[in-house]
């Protein structure tokens, strides 16, 4: 069956994003949460369901009484088509409408390499996922992807990216286009994190931030409840924050920025040349036998007990917290998540970033905050952008005519 959008009622789509931001939901929970009366509700309920874009699940757990069946979007919807760009990786995944994870694969990739060379490799992934899942071209209902770049999220197009050269100006909907017929969003991979986070939250918290850590550094804003993009969707570009006037030029081309000073390139620079000084045996036998130092080996000696590669984590997660300091105290989050790849490096660089944090921000600041591990880990980039793409595609295809942005 073919799910049509454009005629749906402004009550059926605030059903619809109800019971998609709540994943599982009564009847009586989504009138009160709709605003609807229950009678507006119930009659919204009933159109998607006979249109097959709701179904009604098992009972919920009873408060006295009938036990009341829970409301999901329907599968029957289609499915969404998750990209997750990174620097050296691409994650892509084909994600039912209640955001279940129906095929999933990840590899290395180099987003320098341009989008010729890696959005064919993404079309090739979506076709093979697709293709094992049983699922032909236009059931798919909606596109999301993550970029490791600025966008301008109503264009989709990247602006001045600095580590995807030959991506500026070039269009990813019309290259996606001659084979999906559904919507593109394109949007920065950190902002998509915040959406994959702000999901799994069923936006709860109405203020917070999610920091990723990896090649570079970025900030998601969730303000209010919503992705917060500022004026032309360059908000939370926080790597390029000064934490040392004296320190490194960074590919910005200014200086002392917490990227070039704290993110993974650092801290594998910084492993080199501690194991090229003497000054950790550890790192000095990876180099040996590898012939490079990442991140991840710095993360292992240091939980080796390594000194070197302890000061190193460190002074990363110092920068960074300095850094998120000033974030915290201009906008006074309630949490904070850090995700990304150097994530995972260890217990001592996410004491590092809180350490940081309390010391130079305000007390009244960081009452209440609270600074963790993103959730949702290396899942979070896939999610959220499965959740921008369903978002965004009930709003254009069933509010705005013409349906593609």
């Amino acid at each position: 069956m073919t799910v049509r959008w454009d005629d749906l009622s402004p009550a059926e789509i605030t059903v619809l994003e109800t019971v998609f931001w709540s994943s599982g939901i009564s009847r009586s929970e989504l009138a009160e949460q709709s605003g609807f009366s229950r009678s507006k509700a119930n009659m919204a309920t009933a159109a998607l369901i006979e249109r097959g874009m709701l179904d009604e699940t098992g009972p919920q757990a009873s408060s006295g009484g009938r036990r009341p069946e829970a409301l999901l979007l329907s599968a029957s919807m289609g499915v969404l088509a998750a990209i997750d760009l990174g620097a050296s990786s691409v994650d892509v995944a084909l994600v039912a409408p209640d955001m279940t994870v129906l095929a999933h694969h990840t590899e290395a990739i180099e987003i320098a390499a341009g989008p010729g060379v890696v959005l064919s490799r993404v079309k090739n992934l979506l076709r093979d996922l697709r293709k094992r899942c049983n699922v032909r071209a236009e059931k798919v209902i909606g596109i999301g992807v993550g970029v490791p770049g600025p966008v301008e999220f109503d264009s989709g197009l990247l602006v001045a990216p600095p580590i995807m050269p030959g991506w500026e100006g070039f269009s990813i909907r019309e290259y996606l286009r001659d084979e999906y017929a559904s919507p593109v969003f394109i949007d920065n991979d950190v902002n998509v994190m915040a959406m994959g986070e702000l999901w799994r939250l069923h936006r709860k918290l109405p203020n917070f931030l999610v920091v990723k850590v990896g090649t570079g550094i970025g900030c998601g804003i969730v303000c209010n409840r919503m992705i917060y993009r500022g004026s032309n969707g360059s908000a939370g570009d926080v790597g390029h924050i000064c934490v040392d006037p004296a320190g490194e030029r960074c590919h910005c081309g200014n200086q002392g920025c917490v990227e070039i000073m704290a993110a993974g390139p650092a801290i594998a620079r910084q492993g080199t040349e501690a194991a090229k000084a003497g000054k950790s045996p550890q790192l000095a036998q990876v180099l040996t036998a590898n012939g490079v130092i990442t991140p991840e080996d710095v993360g292992q000696a240091s939980r080796g007990g390594d000194v070197a590669a302890n000061a190193i984590i460190k002074l990363s997660g110092k920068l960074i917290g300095q850094m998120l300091a000033t974030v915290v105290n201009f906008f006074n989050p309630s949490h904070i998540f850090i995700a990304g790849g150097i994530s995972h490096i260890g217990p001592m660089f996410l004491a590092a970033i809180r350490q940081s944090i309390y010391q130079r921000s305000l007390p009244l600041s960081t009452r209440h905050l609270e600074i963790l591990y993103a959730p949702l880990g290396d899942r979070a980039g896939v999610i959220g952008c499965a959740a921008m793409a369903l978002q965004e595609t009930m709003r254009v295809r069933g509010v705005l005519p013409g349906g593609q942005p």
